[in-house]
């Protein structure tokens, strides 16, 4: 066991943060920790690196093991340059580089096999350093981030906070810690530097706990979750799709245990009220008694905790077919990032994808009237109503009450609706009346969704809407755009939200910006050259079948029926052999073993009625 807590509970004065945690690292196991903002999971995060400390419990970890963690305040140094803060990390090998200088300039003179092994040791202990590709692994890991090789030279003091925090992403995933601690990653990456990382952290020789709510990050990158929920922590196997599936089966099975056992508990105390006071029951009332004594009780299944606000955007007016022409429209503020040619229509939902820097966010501003265009021409179709969310405006600060900030903006309203809104967007009770700066990034952003909602806009232009958005947040912001009538632009580098709400893209890169008119999807497909390869295999099998078909002779033909009866016999004592399975402990009490199961029955459904559909065509 690489790493452990037993028992490990947290509080914040009388406020329980977790409590009675286990949790635990084998080996190089890539972990996720999920869980609703604000349950404690970047709280478990700094206890495990010694930022913070378990108030209860007990910490094993193997002897010498090291621990990496991305903290807020990561680099003070700014007069330091990003290649003197970088290579500091690499200060073990310049030791074992003038260790191996020492040794051969001693082998000169001394030929001893004491000296030959010490050199050899060295210089193997150097590999496994990365010791010839230190500088190459420094330049890779430090572009993938979005910066230049002359940006090496510059003093940290010149970056922004943002690109200070990549920096020390870059230094942490240099130093190779045994467990590496990411708190929420992905934020403010690109989608090409989200998908690199994806393949770095599945590589990465050591172990990793993750804190992210980008759920395909976690589907391709975790092997282990830990879901943390009412201050507890339960261990699945498995990535955050496979998580999902077995927490609502076990919340299942645990509310139908649950039931059974309330049914036979009504059933045994009717039983024992009519028979206990009957002389020649009254044993059997006992015995009855005694048993209901000694029955462990199945605890009522606690809720999962999915709450999550309740939004359905609806158009005012329809607005025309035409929705937006864009020709040869050139943004940017001093020189041009890029021209765009496009048009949308009613219902289109556009993601905006790209690197970051390229003028994605530029763009919608531009067409908001915020920034001036350098060239070319934007035209609105009729009656078209535009509502704009920005993830730095949503970000804002304000004296007021959550109460009077969407109020004042909609002052026609009565107080009734107003608290009806908020109420959708989880504010309830004495939430309302919180002050705006007191609010968390997350419900900052409800309360700027509460104010979209009342705008009743058919165009919807919305930039990274799922930043600070934990997982349930974006589930219901996703069932809240799927309803809407009206038309979508939207920026992101959330994979998983483009992929549920895009029917096109504009992909901006380089200075240039192509419509595709595509899923993200078929655009994934498309550049892994799948699209490519299937279309030839479907023109071309068809043919192939029915031309042997006709060139079956009357007993060819019925040979072939024949061998396909026998097959569809075969297949059908299969299915009823794999269904009676369902039935044996090893299945029934192993999810993996009886989802493996199921899929099994689907493929040999699946068989069946292509033996079926075949057997069909032959016969006629």
């Amino acid at each position: 066991m690489l790493y452990q807590v037993s028992h490990a509970s947290k509080y914040y004065g009388a406020d329980m943060v977790f409590e009675d945690v286990i949790f635990e690292i084998k080996s190089n196991e890539k972990i996720t920790i999920v869980g609703r903002n604000g349950c404690g999971k970047t709280t478990f995060l700094r206890c495990m690196c010694g930022e913070e400390h378990f108030d209860v419990g007990t910490v094993s970890m193997m002897n010498g093991t090291t621990i990496g963690y991305l903290a807020q305040k990561v680099l003070e140094h700014d007069e330091r340059t990003v290649e003197e803060e970088l290579r500091r990390v690499f200060e073990p090998v310049f030791v074992m580089e003038r260790r191996l200088n020492e040794l051969e300039e001693a082998m000169l003179s001394d030929h001893s096999e004491k000296l030959l092994q010490q050199y050899a040791d060295a210089q193997e202990r150097f590999e496994e350093m990365n010791g010839y590709n230190w500088q190459s692994e420094m330049m890779t890991v430090f572009t993938r981030f979005g910066f230049d090789e002359s940006d090496l030279h510059k003093k940290i003091g010149e970056f922004s906070g943002g690109q200070k925090t990549r920096i020390a992403f870059v230094r942490l995933l240099l130093s190779k810690p045994d467990i590496l601690l990411l708190d929420e990653p992905t934020n403010h990456l690109d989608l090409e530097t989200i998908e690199w990382l994806e393949g770095y952290v599945k590589k990465y020789p050591k172990a990793v706990v993750v804190v992210s709510h980008d759920r395909m990050f976690l589907d391709h990158v975790a092997d282990v979750v830990y879901d943390m929920e009412y201050g507890k922590m339960t261990r699945y196997t498995g990535n955050y799709s496979s998580f999902a599936e077995q927490k609502r089966n076990n919340i299942e099975r645990m509310q139908a245990a649950y039931s059974r056992q309330q049914k036979d508990i009504e059933r045994l105390e009717a039983l024992i009220e009519k028979f206990r006071y009957k002389k020649n029951k009254a044993a059997f009332a006992q015995s009855k008694i005694k048993y209901l004594d000694r029955m462990e009780k199945i605890d009522p299944v606690r809720k999962a905790d999915d709450r999550s606000f309740h939004a359905e955007f609806t158009p005012r007016i329809k607005g025309g077919e035409k929705v937006l022409e864009i020709e040869k429209l050139k943004i940017g503020y001093a020189d041009v990032l890029a021209e765009i040619t496009m048009s949308m229509r009613r219902c289109d939902r556009v993601a905006v994808i790209g690197p970051n820097g390229c003028g994605k966010s530029t763009f919608v501003k531009t067409l908001m009237g915020l920034v001036e265009p350098l060239g070319g021409s934007f035209l609105y179709g009729h009656q078209i109503e535009r509502g704009y969310f920005d993830q730095q405006l949503a970000q804002f600060s304000s004296g007021k009450t959550v109460l009077e900030e969407l109020w004042d903006e909609y002052p026609d309203l009565d107080r009734t609706t107003v608290r009806s809104v908020l109420g959708r967007f989880l504010f309830s009770a004495d939430d309302v009346f919180k002050t705006v700066d007191v609010l968390s990034g997350g419900e900052k952003v409800r309360l700027s969704f509460a104010k979209l909602l009342l705008k009743h806009s058919n165009l919807l232009i919305l930039d990274e809407p799922t930043n600070h958005l934990d997982i349930p947040g974006k589930e219901a912001l996703e069932e809240s755009l799927k309803g809407f009538t009206g038309t979508i632009l939207f920026v992101s580098h959330d994979r998983y939200f483009i992929k549920q709400i895009a029917t096109s893209l504009l992909v901006m890169e380089n200075g240039s910006a192509e419509f595709i008119p595509m899923t993200y999807e078929e655009y994934e497909q498309m550049k892994d050259g799948e699209v490519q390869a299937q279309i030839p295999a479907r023109q071309t099998e068809e043919p192939s079948a029915k031309k042997q078909e006709k060139r079956l002779s009357p007993e060819g033909l019925k040979r072939e029926i024949a061998k396909v009866e026998k097959m569809i016999t075969e297949k059908e004592e299969e299915l009823e052999e794999h269904r009676a399975l369902r039935f044996e402990p090893e299945y029934y009490q192993d999810y993996q073993k009886m989802n493996e199961l199921d899929e099994k029955i689907d493929d040999i459904h699946n068989e069946l009625a292509h033996l079926y559909e075949r057997w069909e065509k032959l016969s006629s």
